[in-house]
């Protein structure tokens, strides 16, 4: 186990440095001048003169590897340098935002959970029956509908026509019930899919035979023995698709106004805030890698097996 930790650390870093390369070079390379959008030279006259000043006072007249070496060196300090448009430090601005898709991201998993549990179970336990054929249709639905659809569906479904829940802002829990909802059920009945293919895999192993030869109750057959085998593969796919997920989230977040770390990263993009963007990307690398390392260390906990192998080596 240390060495999983050992090697995700290293992961970690060569992640991280990537990204911060890959990062800056794109920001440099997009169109579009962010002296120009901060003196907002749309609306009001600016000279070179005032241009050359806020180039020098922000570094941008100096060499690319200069800009790219002091930025990592600040970086190395924790120090993620200020928004441009709002002069607040970014690092202040992410842990701002980060409470906000926190919840969010909760409540998404929290329903994501609550509906590939229970519907990979049950369409496994009844194959090509009504509960297996609704889970089919409901990952096929899941699959081929786009977040934002899905969550103006709902929108105009609850918000408008039942007016049952609010479309946008935070603060309740009526205000989370849409976007949680759109952001997990896109993923969950996929999953459930991934879970009951893993739990009829198991089903056929021998163990489970032995199991059943020596009386083993059914309810434990299927919840202590195949749901645990067959949650490993759901858990690998979802630590790999976790940028996805994240990506999601910056969409739900635009459609509900929901102020979290997308909505700010999109803002961030509009107004070309490097430092906020860079800050962004470099967020959520390290929150993937970490929950990956999670994911490989839950492994040890769910099959004991994993554990015993690496102990025989």
């Amino acid at each position: 186990m240390l060495t999983i930790i050992k090697n995700r650390v290293i992961q970690l870093v060569v992640v991280l440095f990537i990204l911060s390369l890959f990062t800056f070079t794109l920001m440099k390379m997009a169109p579009g001048d962010p002296v120009l959008t901060i003196l907002n030279a749309d609306e009001m006259v600016v000279t070179e003169e005032d241009q050359a000043e806020l180039r020098n006072k922000l570094g941008f007249d100096q060499p690319l590897y200069v800009q790219y070496g002091k930025w990592m060196f600040n970086l190395m300090q924790l120090d993620l340098g200020k928004s441009y448009m709002s002069g607040k430090p970014v690092i202040e601005e992410l842990l701002t935002r980060i409470p906000i898709t926190a919840e969010l991201t909760f409540f998404a998993m929290t329903i994501m959970l609550c509906i590939t549990v229970p519907l990979g179970v049950w369409s496994a336990k009844y194959v090509n029956k009504w509960p297996d054929q609704l889970s089919r249709i409901l990952a096929l639905i899941g699959a081929s509908i786009p977040n934002f659809w899905l969550g103006l569906i709902l929108i105009y479904l609850f918000a408008f026509k039942l007016g049952v829940l609010p479309s946008s802002g935070i603060g309740s829990y009526s205000q989370i019930i849409l976007p949680a909802f759109t952001l997990g059920f896109t993923f969950a009945v996929v999953y459930a899919r991934l879970l009951r293919a893993g739990i009829l895999q198991s089903l056929s192993e021998d163990y489970i035979y032995a199991a059943r030869a020596r009386g083993v109750k059914e309810w434990r057959i299927l919840w202590l023995h195949a749901f645990r085998a067959a949650v490993l593969p759901v858990l690998t796919i979802f630590g790999l698709s976790l940028g996805s997920f994240l990506g999601g989230a910056v969409v739900v977040e635009i459609l509900f106004s929901w102020p979290g770390l997308g909505s700010l990263a999109v803002d961030a993009i509009f107004n070309r805030d490097y430092p906020v963007i860079q800050g962004y990307v470099l967020l959520t690398g390290v929150f993937v890698v970490l929950t990956n390392l999670f994911v490989d260390l839950s492994y040890y906990v769910i099959d004991p097996r994993m554990k015993r192998k690496e102990e025989a080596l």
